[in-house]
């Protein structure tokens, strides 16, 4: 019985090897992204601008506005002066991101600005907005 065994810890060994050996060459063969995007950025562009844009005006609105600043500042107004420390603590915290966001909007347009810039003199053409 002894050969049996060394038999079959040398198929086991042979099929450990022969899958480690084909391992490393499937992970080779993995497809790399080529490119930056930019063709497809330019293609969005629209829509982009679109989006960006309509949150900035979101933002911005009054305090009947879902989504905006003021809205959610009178929320906390509201919430604190109720006394619900908890829902306060929550709706100010979501106020204080809220705010963080407009900057970091109002960074983006300006950058799809420029962007724009790049695709109209590159003769890429954007996707029409809807």
């Amino acid at each position: 019985m002894l050969p049996n065994r060394k038999a079959a810890a040398l198929g086991a060994l042979t099929l450990a090897g022969a899958l480690l050996a084909v391992t490393p060459a499937q992970a080779e063969t993995k497809p790399t992204p080529k490119g930056d995007g930019a063709k497809a950025i330019c293609k969005r562009l629209p829509k982009t601008e679109k989006r960006i844009t309509a949150a900035i005006t979101r933002l911005n609105g009054d305090a009947t506005v879902p989504g905006s600043v003021a809205r959610l500042e009178q929320r906390v107004a509201n919430a604190k002066a109720a006394g619900h420390t908890e829902i306060y603590t929550y709706l100010n915290d979501r106020l204080t991101f809220r705010k963080s966001l407009l900057p970091t909007l109002q960074t983006r347009q300006t950058d799809l600005k420029a962007v724009a810039t790049w695709c109209a003199a590159q003769g890429a053409t954007p996707e029409p907005s809807k």
